[in-house]
């Protein structure tokens, strides 16, 4: 059966609009002319999209979870072998696990797998901001942290259960997490931390202490977070009648549409543009920025903009494999309104160039004594909430409610 897609019109600064019976085959002149082919109706392109949609979300939680297996593994060497080598070959494969997680972020906002508020795990994968001491020592308290504390069990269950517990900077498990163990706090004004290997060497020779647990809670965040992972790909996947995939392409094609665009709208202005670059903006903290303790940032904004074109585009280039490229939410947004499509169009390439244009490392772009670096975080917090107003106006022209940030 055919889903009927909501349609409405509103006024538009940048010029009014026909009936919607007559927009395809006359323009708005009034002038029928020569009689041009129709354009795609958006209720089928809507249908196509969501398919799309699927495939892109599927491709990159697979592409996220075959990254965090290979940061497992390296990990696994780490903790077996400590080196300069090992740890430095860990920090890349996390480094190259974010590439692919952060292009997913514009699937939550709409209680999908990834934050469901019954069981998703996205507080799990990517809670932050993380204070330090509540999982390892730093530097003015060499006894802090469940590592230094010998009655807290290191499981898997009592790190879930710890995370978040008493305080939302009181993560436990998660990205940020493994980070902090392998970079340690950022104590640099113009590098990432820089945390000894010698933190993991068990024979007596290494520095801090605890090293057997600091090694034993690498490895359980590294399974958790590969666990996780999967779960999400399953949530996904093509083999399955009776999971979310299958009820996100059994809804009817509105609501299918408000979800795709509500994790764009809040992506791009809320978390984006408020809570990780205007709220680092403010301060000028260093503890602020979104990756400090690796100084990888920058790239947090270049991937999370890259998630939205993704959606937009209907495109996703997989790390292993063919590109996806079919109709996107853009194309749903071209039928209904050229004028705002082409808007959307310019300002996410804007979005992306000024993400590119960050200069690392971001805790010397927010600092209060760098008033260029400043400004290009500022342009960048400009452009995303100019980007999310305009998918507010996509909602409108669809008959949507436009999201309340969480």
């Amino acid at each position: 059966m055919k889903m009927k897609l909501k349609v409405m019109f509103k006024t538009r600064p940048r010029g009014a609009f026909c009936a919607p019976s007559l927009l395809f085959l006359f323009g708005c002149s009034g002038d029928p002319g020569p009689v041009a082919p129709l354009p795609p109706d958006p209720e089928e392109v809507a249908e196509s999209a969501r398919v799309t949609y699927a495939d892109i979300v599927l491709e990159s939680y697979e592409d996220s979870l075959d990254a965090a297996v290979e940061l497992d593994s390296a990990l696994v060497a780490f903790v077996a072998e400590p080196s300069e080598a090992n740890l430095e070959a860990a920090r890349l494969a996390w480094l190259e696990s974010r590439e692919p997680y952060l292009q997913t972020e514009v699937y939550r906002f709409y209680d999908g797998p990834i934050d469901n508020p019954e069981d998703g795990p996205e507080g799990l994968l990517n809670a932050w901001p993380l204070d330090e001491n509540y999982i390892d020592y730093v530097e003015e308290d060499p006894d802090a942290g469940i590592i230094n504390d010998p009655s807290q069990e290191i499981s898997a269950e009592n790190l879930v259960a710890r995370n978040e517990a008493d305080g939302e900077k009181n993560i436990s498990t998660g990205y940020h997490a493994i980070e902090f163990l392998l970079w340690g706090q950022d104590l640099s004004e113009d590098g990432p931390g820089a945390r000894p290997y010698t933190d993991y060497v068990t024979d007596g020779s290494g520095t801090a202490s605890n090293q057997d647990r600091r090694g034993e809670y690498l490895l359980t965040v590294s399974e958790l977070l590969v666990s996780d992972l999967s779960g999400l790909v399953d949530a996904w996947d093509t083999g399955s009648s009776s999971n979310y995939r299958s009820e996100f392409l059994s809804v009817d094609a509105a609501e299918a549409l408000r979800r795709m665009l509500t994790g764009m709208i809040l992506l791009s202005g809320n978390e984006t543009g408020g809570e990780r670059l205007q709220a680092a903006l403010d301060t000028g903290e260093q503890e602020d920025e979104h990756s400090c303790f690796s100084d990888n940032t920058h790239r947090d904004m270049v991937q999370d903009v890259q998630g939205v074109v993704n959606v937009w585009t209907g495109t996703y280039t997989p790390l292993d494999g063919d590109e996806l490229d079919a109709l996107g939410v853009g194309d749903v947004v071209r039928a209904q309104d050229k004028a705002l499509a082409s808007d959307i169009d310019d300002k996410l390439d804007e979005c992306l160039a000024l993400a590119n244009a960050l200069e690392p490392p971001f805790d010397r772009e927010i600092a209060t004594d760098n008033p260029e670096g400043r400004a290009r975080v500022e342009a960048l917090i400009v452009a995303l909430n100019e980007l999310s107003e305009l998918f507010e106006d996509a909602f409108v022209e669809f008959g949507l409610d436009v999201p309340e940030p969480p």
